[in-house]
């Protein structure tokens, strides 16, 4: 998942929060997410990406988020949103996104009660 700052914000990695098992980087003039090494709850993976669009909403140091449909078919799988994960699947089968951003996240999550 790729995150895009805020015009406000120069530099933003580490940990956003306990309990995602996940944390940003910087590679070259972009940021992403990472997996770490360490223990990563089942969800943790959905989570830090709703939290990623969360903060995206508030717009104070992260504009908006960009996530490739098969990252978030994992991570759904992985958090046991199955149906969801079909939703996201059946999207791509029908060519109508291969990418979602963070409005489309925070969607995903009110339609089917993440």
């Amino acid at each position: 998942m790729e995150v895009i700052l805020s015009k406000m914000c120069l530099s933003l990695s580490g940990c956003l929060g306990r309990g995602y098992g996940y944390f940003l980087v910087k590679r070259k003039e972009r940021f992403y997410s990472q997996r770490s090494k360490h223990s990563v709850p089942p969800d943790g993976h959905w989570r830090f990406i709703v939290c990623c669009a969360e903060l995206a909403q508030n717009g104070l140091h992260i504009s908006d988020i960009k996530v490739e449909w098969l990252e978030l078919r994992d991570a759904l799988c992985e958090a046991g949103h199955f149906v969801a994960k079909q939703q996201v699947c059946m999207n791509t089968f029908m060519r109508v996104k291969l990418y979602y951003n963070a409005a489309d996240i925070i969607n995903l999550k009110i339609a089917f009660g993440l």
